[in-house]
């Protein structure tokens, strides 16, 4: 069953994958899972939806089992409090496969940080290089994982309708004149379960996406989710088995005046991304 066979939707009925909305056009004030946003421009909606659809694309094989979307914890009455990143004493990693920190501790701060930087990695613009995700997917991915969900994965992100949907060429490029930008920025973690050889964690985060150019059509926003990923300790690392995504916790937005396109491409250019192993 192709993606664009299964727009019009929700889930994949039995299969634990999620069904990936791509943008239907900047008419009809509705985001891709059919809620009006009321007081947006079409195509504010139309990079909403965008940032959602790419976020979910690492994910498609693990999200939203059991079609809630709610984490686990929810409704236990008792919470712990927030555990603030701070300095633990615990040395961080220094070793690096594919580019990603690794070599994380077998411990509830190490499978934190391994969430937080395979995030980083999974919502990077070098998920849309061919090469690149091929590395990212193996890196962070159980070896089972990656191997079962690396051609949907190649599929999605080389289909010419969803490329053309977020406002890049065919072949991936951004259009003359323009940046790429996908990003994410962990705001924080937590661990919901930490047993032997299995961690599950929660990270919040903000989402950069879209394009920085004049006269583009898919200007670069902000969006906010939680990931809950289920880590399994294989080869002496945490890696990714399961994954699951919701929207918020969402800040109110202030008065601010967006910058100008050639500020948002140079700032992007000249500020690298931060990996999060402490």
């Amino acid at each position: 069953m192709s993606l664009d066979d299964e727009r019009n939707g929700g889930l994949y009925g039995g299969s634990g994958e999620t069904r990936t909305r791509l943008p239907e056009g900047e008419g009809g004030g509705q985001d891709g899972y059919g809620a009006r946003r009321s007081g947006r421009s079409s195509s504010r909606s139309l990079v909403t939806v965008v940032g959602v659809v790419v976020l979910l694309i690492a994910a498609i094989a693990f999200a939203n089992r059991g079609g809630s979307g709610s984490s686990s914890g929810e409704g236990d009455g008792k919470k712990a409090p927030a555990n603030p990143t701070a300095a633990s004493g615990e040395k961080p990693v220094d070793g690096k496969t594919s580019g990603i920190p690794s070599g994380f501790a077998k411990s509830e701060q190490g499978a934190e940080s391994a969430a937080a930087n395979y995030a980083v990695a999974l919502g990077s613009a070098d998920m849309f290089k061919a090469g690149l995700r091929h590395s990212i997917v193996n890196t962070v991915y159980t070896p089972q994982a990656a191997a079962s969900r690396q051609a949907s994965l190649d599929k999605v992100y080389s289909g010419k309708a969803f490329l053309t949907g977020i406002g890049l060429n065919p072949d991936g490029s951004a259009p003359k004149g323009t940046t790429f930008v996908s990003r994410i920025i962990p705001v924080g973690t937590t661990s919901k379960q930490l047993s032997g050889n299995s961690a599950t964690v929660e990270i919040w985060y903000s989402s950069l996406f879209g394009l920085a150019g004049e006269n583009t059509k898919n200007p670069v926003s902000e969006s906010w989710f939680t990931n809950t990923y289920e880590l399994r300790w294989v080869g002496g690392d945490w890696k990714v088995a399961d994954f699951k995504q919701k929207d918020g916790p969402v800040p109110v937005g202030r008065d601010q005046r967006a910058s100008s396109a050639d500020d948002m491409a140079k700032a992007v250019e000249e500020y690298g991304g931060f990996t999060y192993a402490r």
